[in-house]
């Protein structure tokens, strides 16, 4: 296992400085994500790090936090137009892909639900495990979705929006008061304990980022995570997707994936109307309104707002809403409709 998950890190670690030798954007992100998904296809086995990538997910929720400052929370009742697009906007996600899942790619109808619901990968197969779908298809189908959708994302906001990904994504460690970085290490692992304990869905992020917050708006922190913390959550949050791809057959590529990514077309298409409909009703500007509509990962939203310089508050309370919406209620509908 140890020279598994050595492999792993060296594949991830190449990845990188592919990115960054070629000028490639988000090299601490989608180099790890890509270097790992083209080893895994070459049918390479590794495994990721347990444990490091919900670690290091812990950074993104301080990070988020630490973001929500007073003047941002007197701004959250403005969101609240916005916030009410997210219900209609999983609706029609759902009405276009099981239809999708179901019909077109022939999946089973447990596996064509939870496999349209955008709601977190981990949850998605829990609820599709339950309910006794396919979860190596579930997980392929999210982890597709997320790698697409993560990939995209930048071209659209270079190229089409003009936007440079090259925000500071914090102040280097050196910099920042010794006092907060401890209290920051503190509230990540307290709040990831603490939500874990009392069962809360997406634990890693949801937990420090709720303690974080509150050290933001009570004045004990004062910064982000520093810079250093933050590319090695993108590392290992990179890491982490590119290893689902692990074992994968020529039958799952041909059969899963390819469903994954005509889904994925579509529901960016749903995004994308959304989003110009919250910029067109003067909720949000464009750059904000694509990234809190866009179906992608929490996490890997986080670090596309933080690098675009948007509004990270806005991003994060959208997909926020988009998860609790799928958790709760996906498992309702399904026994409705059963």
């Amino acid at each position: 296992m140890i020279n598994r998950i050595s492999l792993a890190l060296c594949l991830a670690a190449l990845g990188v400085a592919v990115f960054i030798v070629l000028n490639l954007p988000l090299p601490w992100l989608l180099g790890p994500m890509f270097a790992c998904l083209i080893a895994a296809l070459a049918g390479i086995k590794f495994k990721g790090p347990p444990v490091i990538g919900d670690a290091m997910r812990t950074v993104l929720g301080v990070a988020v936090g630490a973001s929500i400052t007073p003047a941002v929370a007197e701004r959250i009742p403005e969101m609240a137009l916005s916030l009410a697009l997210v219900p209609p906007f999983i609706l029609l996600i759902g009405l276009a892909g099981y239809p999708y899942f179901r019909r077109i790619c022939k999946f089973d109808p447990v596996t064509s639900y939870y496999g349209a619901m955008p709601g977190g990968l981990q949850d998605m197969l829990v609820f599709g495990e339950e309910a006794g779908g396919n979860v190596r298809h579930l997980s392929l189908i999210h982890a597709t979705r997320v790698l697409l959708v993560v990939s995209a994302l930048p071209v659209v906001l270079t190229v089409i929006l003009g936007l440079s990904l090259d925000q500071p994504i914090g102040a280097p460690a050196t910099s920042l008061p010794p006092h907060e970085l401890l209290l920051m290490v503190v509230i990540a692992g307290a709040g990831w304990w603490g939500a874990k304990r009392v069962g809360l869905f997406g634990a890693s992020i949801l937990g420090p980022m709720i303690l974080a917050a509150i050290a933001s708006l009570t004045g004990l922190i004062h910064s982000r995570p520093p810079m250093e913390a933050i590319l090695a959550a993108q590392f290992f949050i990179g890491l982490s997707v590119g290893v689902k791809y692990v074992g994968i057959t020529w039958t799952e590529l041909r059969r899963v994936v390819l469903a994954a990514t005509g889904y994925t077309a579509i529901i960016g298409l749903i995004a994308f109307v959304v989003a110009e409909c919250a910029v067109l009703l003067g909720l949000a500007p464009q750059a904000e309104a694509l990234l809190a509509f866009s179906p992608g990962g929490q996490a890997e939203m986080t670090v596309l707002a933080i690098v675009a310089g948007a509004d990270i508050a806005f991003v994060v309370t959208h997909h926020l809403t988009r998860i609790v919406v799928v958790i709760i209620g996906a498992p309702i509908i399904r026994k409705w409709l059963t």
